[in-house]
C-alpha cells in the first residue's frame, strides 16, 4: 500500500474502489499477504479509518448494500474488531498504563544491554537473515503499512523466535504504522503474546507463512521457534477488572467555545458545530506522543495532511498547535476568550494522557474540556468486556441499533 494524501476525498475514492471486493472476494482473499503494492484483497483504508476520514458505519453500510449480510459478514466482523479493541481498552485503561510504563523500562534496559540493542537493531532494519521477517520490516519502514496477517507473523517471530521484548516490537509498529492505533496496536501484540486471550499465544508457522504469502516466502520449520509459550506468567495478577466507560463532559451551547481538532476524529463537520459560539479553532499535532523514540516522518506527515484537510472542510481560520507543554492548551483557549474546549472523544492512549495532564491548568483557568462521542462507539464499547466472541454475537443487534439492517 502506498499513501500520499490524507484527505476525506481520497478516503471516499478508495472506499468506492473497494466496495465490489467487500464480499466473497474479501472473505476468500483477506488472509493472503501478496506483498507491497499488491494487497488487492484488503481495503487499505485503515489509515483513513484511524482518523475517521471515512467512518466505520460507512464501510458497513457499503458492504451490506452491495453484498448483503451473509456475503459481507467477514468484512463487517473486521470493521467491528477495531471498535472492540478500542472499547476493550476503554474498559481496562490500566493496560495502556502498564504498556506505557513498561516500555520506558524496556527502553532503559535496551540502553544498558548492548547485546539486546544489537538484536533489536537487526530486527528493525531487516537484517536478521530470516527472509520473510526482514522483508516485512523493510515494507513497514518504507510504506507505513503491513498486511494484518504479516503483523501477526512478525509479532510472533519477534517475541518467540528472537526472544525480544514485546513492548519494543509494539513500539516499533506504533512509530511506523500510518494506521497505528493505541488500542489495536497494543492489544494486537498482547494477543500474539498470549496476554489478551490468556495462555493462547499465536504461533507463526512455516506452512502458514508459505501458503498465505503465495510461496513468496518458504521458511524452514527449523527457522521458527518450535516452542511457543504465552507470556501470561509475566502478569501473574491477571487482567484488571473491567471499569465503567469514562463519561465525557458534554458541552454547553451558550458559552464561548474553542474547537479542537485532533487526528482521533477528522470528521468534525459531522457534529452540530453551528450550535456552538465558536471563538477559536485549532488543530493539534500529536503523532510524536506515540513513543519516546523518533516517530516516522510519514506518520507525522499523514497526520498533518488529515488535520489540514479537516480545517479546510470546515472553512474556519485555525491555529496550529503541537502537543508539547500541556498547560499551553489552557493558554491558547484563554487567549481565544473560551470557557470550554470542544473536541471529538479522545480514547485511551497518548493523546488522552496529554489531555489529562492539561486538565489542572484548564480547571485553574475555568475552562471545561468537553467531548463529542459517536453512536457507533456507544453501540459497541459496552459489550467489549471479554473476548471478541461476545461482541461478535452482538453484531446483528449493533447493526440494527444503528439502522444498518
Amino acid at each position: 500500500m502506498r499513501y500520499t494524501t490524507a484527505t476525506r476525498l481520497e478516503a471516499e475514492a478508495r472506499l468506492r474502489d473497494f466496495i465490489p471486493r467487500m464480499g466473497e472476494k474479501y472473505a476468500r482473499g483477506r488472509n493472503f499477504d501478496r506483498g507491497p503494492d499488491t494487497h488487492r484483497d484488503v481495503s487499505g483504508l485503515s489509515p483513513f479509518v484511524r482518523r475517521r476520514l471515512v467512518l466505520e458505519e460507512e464501510l458497513v453500510f457499503a458492504a451490506l448494500s452491495e453484498h448483503g449480510q451473509e456475503n459481507a459478514e467477514k468484512f463487517i466482523q473486521e470493521v467491528v474488531w477495531r471498535g472492540y479493541f478500542k472499547g476493550w481498552l476503554e474498559r481496562r485503561p490500566q493496560i495502556w498504563d502498564s504498556y506505557r510504563d513498561g516500555l520506558l523500562e524496556d527502553l532503559s534496559a535496551l540502553e544498558r544491554d548492548r547485546s539486546l540493542r544489537r538484536a533489536v537493531l537487526k530486527a528493525e532494519t531487516g537484517q536478521t537473515g530470516l527472509a520473510c521477517f526482514d522483508a516485512w520490516a523493510e515494507e513497514l519502514v518504507e510504506t507505513g503499512y503491513l498486511h494484518n496477517h504479516a503483523r501477526m507473523w512478525f509479532a510472533s517471530i519477534w517475541i518467540f523466535t528472537f526472544g525480544l521484548p514485546w513492548r519494543l516490537g509494539a513500539d516499533f509498529f506504533f512509530r511506523h504504522l500510518l494506521d497505528g492505533d493505541p488500542a489495536s496496536n497494543t492489544l494486537g501484540w498482547r494477543w500474539v503474546a498470549g496476554l489478551h486471550t490468556r495462555g493462547k499465544p499465536y504461533a507463526a508457522q512455516a506452512w502458514n507463512i508459505s501458503k498465505f504469502t503465495g510461496q513468496r516466502f518458504t521458511p524452514g520449520a527449523h527457522e521458527l521457534s518450535e516452542t511457543v509459550e504465552g507470556l501470561d506468567h509475566t502478569e501473574p495478577q491477571g487482567l484488571p477488572q473491567v471499569q465503567p466507560l469514562r463519561m465525557a463532559k458534554a458541552p454547553e451551547t451558550d458559552v464561548p467555545t474553542a474547537l479542537l481538532i485532533t487526528e482521533e476524529d477528522c470528521r468534525i463537520e459531522d457534529f452540530p458545530l453551528d450550535t456552538f459560539d465558536i471563538c477559536g479553532v485549532a488543530s493539534l499535532s500529536a503523532s510524536h506522543l506515540r513513543s519516546p523514540l523518533q516517530v516516522a516522518d510519514a506518520v507525522k506527515d499523514f497526520e498533518h495532511g488529515a488535520l489540514v484537510d479537516t480545517v479546510r472542510r470546515i472553512d474556519h481560520v485555525a491555529d496550529s498547535l503541537t502537543a508539547g507543554v500541556a498547560s499551553d492548551l489552557a493558554r491558547w483557549a484563554a487567549g481565544c476568550g473560551a470557557r470550554q474546549i470542544v473536541t471529538p472523544y479522545v480514547p485511551t492512549g497518548p493523546l488522552r494522557d496529554w489531555l489529562s495532564a492539561a486538565q489542572p491548568a484548564l480547571e485553574a483557568s475555568g475552562i471545561a474540556l468537553c467531548e463529542l462521542s459517536r453512536p457507533w462507539d456507544r453501540a459497541i464499547w459496552p459489550h467489549a468486556t471479554a473476548g471478541f466472541f461476545k461482541v461478535k454475537q452482538k453484531i446483528p443487534q449493533i447493526l440494527s441499533e444503528r439502522a444498518l439492517l
